[in-house]
């Protein structure tokens, strides 16, 4: 079952109070248009000299770079290896630079959720604001589900003070948690734990570096349907079914 407990540092924290959680299984959703990148698991399993590998590979295949995305983002020694290491590594190396919670689109970050449903309303709603942006129609969207596994001790959001906590969770703006993400993402920190914005009694990570998280494997393909204004539903590959979204 999934856990989560204080970690050892709660009483004399108070500023930045930790929640150690060990979840079986952390869900994540990411479009499928993004094809699986073998190469951290090709060149080596020393992650300490992909950099000198990554760059003569290169010379041979001029497109490596859009693929492998910008490694010295990682340090060496908080790089992952192994099977479907890049699932874990290419949320630290290709950035989202319009940010998001908790980044400026200067770092990565890597987030999950202890339910599959909350990464699915997660991740309807940011789909939905990215469709609505651009004046998308009408049109579907495959995408992957991965799941992994979580061990590891975070800054607990939930356990701020409730005026704190409303600042950095707030549904609309961004404004007070992406300066603090990067205090904390400056300072060291591994990530947070936080309560789900867009799902009730839902829990997330967003981790900072990759040797914090498990590495996942694919668990099913969803489609969603975006009709024009919203995403109604989606449709779930494993069960052959249509879901509706209230």
């Amino acid at each position: 079952m999934p856990q989560d407990r204080p970690g050892p540092d709660d009483r004399s924290s108070l500023d930045h109070p930790t929640r150690h959680v060990v979840w079986p299984q952390a869900w994540r959703i990411i479009a499928s248009r993004y094809p699986p990148i073998d190469l951290f698991e090709r060149v080596s399993d020393d992650p300490r000299v992909w950099d000198a590998l990554i760059e003569l590979e290169q010379l041979t295949n001029p497109r490596l770079r859009d693929e492998v995305g910008e490694i010295s983002l990682v340090p060496p020694e908080r790089r992952v290896a192994g099977t479907n290491a890049s699932w874990v590594m290419a949320a630290f190396t290709h950035i989202n630079r319009r940010g998001s919670r908790f980044s400026n689109g200067k770092f990565g970050v890597y987030y999950a959720a202890e339910a599959l449903d909350t990464a699915i309303a997660e991740t309807v709603y940011h789909f939905s604001q990215f469709a609505a942006d651009a004046g998308d129609p009408p049109r579907r969207e495959d995408m992957r589900v991965l799941v992994g596994s979580v061990d590891r001790t975070f800054e607990d959001i939930a356990a701020l003070p409730e005026d704190v906590k409303a600042r950095l969770l707030d549904p609309l703006s961004y404004a007070q948690s992406q300066p603090y993400a990067v205090e904390r993402h400056d300072a060291g920190s591994d990530g947070f734990v936080y309560p789900s914005v867009r799902h009730v009694g839902g829990k997330c990570i967003a981790a900072f570096w990759p040797d914090t998280v498990g590495l996942p494997v694919q668990e099913r393909h969803l489609q969603y349907e975006w009709d024009g204004a919203r995403v109604r539903r989606y449709f779930d590959y494993s069960r052959d079914v249509w879901i509706d979204l209230s």
